[in-house]
């Protein structure tokens, strides 16, 4: 076996339950021990102290200056570099490739990766004007190393019309699936709830997932006073939660170093292939809504470096911050909706701490395959709006290849068929996709749609037209006529 070969010898995961009487770790803390967890899931004392970076994912309850120094403190490493993401789900995947990488060729030989997040406790000490005291750190703090670049996600005219947030695009996918699918809105209603369902009976069995407990799919589905509508057609169970305490750590060395610190081959989980790419970077310049080419051509790439099918992959977690995102993923890759998608539950049971969920998957599936030696497991990671995507193939047995190998076809992604949009287009539209909008008491307070001109350009409006709000809710509307405003006022023609 190739001395450096890289391998995942440790993973560590902590769900801090502050509403259960939990102490509040502030993240830096959760990051800490995550760690120390990894350590102890490796079998071998003293491992930390030896790394030689320290990787840390964006994480939003509290604004560290250099976060990996922090951890480093608290560990008692003193690693040559510390590194800090952008923004971004996918990154977790991305920075397992990229570390990868580096072992592979000697760039490394020990890298702590981790993140972490305490909303729940930030979100209330916020609203009640307390002072958590959380560390700070001074002026004049050497920043991280940074990972990625931070592009805004949203073109300014995307922005103008008030289509910016997950909540409002995700669910925008999903009537864009059930148009090409051909489904009515019950079946289509039945379908994804179905799908979450399964989710959530996974999570029942993570000892680490926030809400422990299976949902039927008619709960999932049928709006209610703890379940309200948020952006048709999502209720609220069907949407990321993040109002969680969470963090994860993995440790990654290569072949060589785990052996000199005697970490036993048992524990040994191997990164046979990854790869990275983004689709056509804003909304309005995709080809369409329901699909991914970034998905397909990055994760087939990922497959066919493995050597291996999507039929050989026995355990899989596709990134699940809403329905369509699984969905999209799952067609791309040639995976039936009606086997299991997830090792966590996803993020709306498991957990969704903003940027990090792919670390608990990452780590829950290292001990999913340990239980199954010489299996298969895939994690996909996504990043905006099914933006940025990332994908890793994990087995205990190392690479046939006797090699991480990776993949970044942003080239072949790049040279599909784009829109152009049709900035301050004024007059007919046909509706592409859309959704609507409920406020805190769960009724309806704007529609939000995805237009195409007659020269099959995209646009954007908007209505808080009563009756046009219903008739969303109540008809498929994909294919039907409208007339947009130049100031993006939607009407139905």
């Amino acid at each position: 076996m190739d001395p450096r070969l890289p391998v995942l010898i440790g993973v560590g995961q902590i769900t801090q339950r502050v509403d259960r009487g939990d102490d509040a770790l502030e993240p830096v803390d959760l990051m800490a021990e995550a760690l120390r967890r990894a350590e102890h899931d490796a079998g071998s004392n003293g491992i930390l102290a030896g790394a030689d970076s320290i990787r840390v994912i964006n994480e939003l309850s509290w604004r560290y200056l250099d976060p990996g120094a922090l951890v480093a403190q608290r560990i008692g490493a003193a690693p040559r570099t510390t590194e800090y993401t952008v923004m971004g789900g996918n990154y977790v995947q991305t920075v397992v490739n990229r570390t990868a990488l580096d072992i592979q060729a000697g760039r490394n030989d020990l890298v702590l990766l981790t993140g972490g997040e305490a909303w729940r406790t930030r979100t209330q000490a916020k609203k009640a004007g307390a002072d958590l005291g959380w560390t700070t750190q001074p002026p004049g703090t050497p920043p991280p190393l940074q990972i990625g670049d931070d592009h805004d996600l949203v073109h300014p005219v995307e922005l103008s019309r008030g289509v910016f947030l997950p909540v409002q695009v995700y669910p925008m996918f999903d009537i864009a699936l059930r148009a090409e699918r051909g489904l009515s809105i019950a079946e289509h209603r039945r379908q994804i709830a179905e799908l979450w369902a399964r989710f959530s009976e996974v999570a029942v069995g993570n000892p680490y997932a926030w809400i422990q407990r299976s949902y039927t799919a008619e709960e999932i589905a049928t709006p209610s006073p703890d379940n309200r509508m948020i952006g048709f057609p999502y209720t609220k169970v069907m949407n990321s939660n993040n109002n969680v305490e969470q963090g994860a750590g993995l440790i990654l060395c290569s072949v060589e170093r785990a052996r000199a610190l005697g970490v036993t081959p048992d524990r040994w989980v191997f990164i046979h292939a990854g790869a990275d790419a983004h689709d056509h970077w804003f909304l309005s310049n995709r080809a369409d809504l329901h699909s991914s080419p970034a998905i397909r051509i990055a994760g087939r790439a990922a497959l066919d470096l493995a050597g291996v099918t999507i039929d050989d992959v026995a355990h899989v977690d596709l990134y699940s911050c809403f329905p369509s995102a699984v969905q999209v993923a799952a067609r791309e890759l040639g995976l039936s909706l009606q086997r299991q998608l997830t090792v966590t539950g996803g993020m709306s049971f498991a957990g969704g701490p903003w940027n990090n969920y792919v670390m608990h998957a990452i780590a829950t599936m290292a001990d999913v395959l340990r239980d199954d030696p010489g299996s298969l497991g895939m994690c996909t990671a996504n990043g905006g709006y099914v933006t940025k995507h990332a994908f890793g193939i994990y087995s205990t047995e190392p690479p046939p290849s006797g090699r991480f190998r990776h993949a970044e076809p942003q080239d072949e992604v790049d040279a599909l068929p784009s829109r152009e949009l049709a900035e301050g287009h004024d007059g007919e539209v046909t509706i592409e996709t859309y959704t609507v909008m409920h406020d805190r008491d769960g009724q309806p307070e704007r529609a939000l749609a995805a237009c195409l001109t007659a020269e099959g350009r995209r646009t954007w409006g908007a209505t808080t037209d009563p009756s046009t709000m219903r008739a969303f809710l109540a008809e498929d509307l994909v294919g039907v006529k409208g007339v947009l405003s130049a100031a993006g006022d939607l009407a139905l023609a």
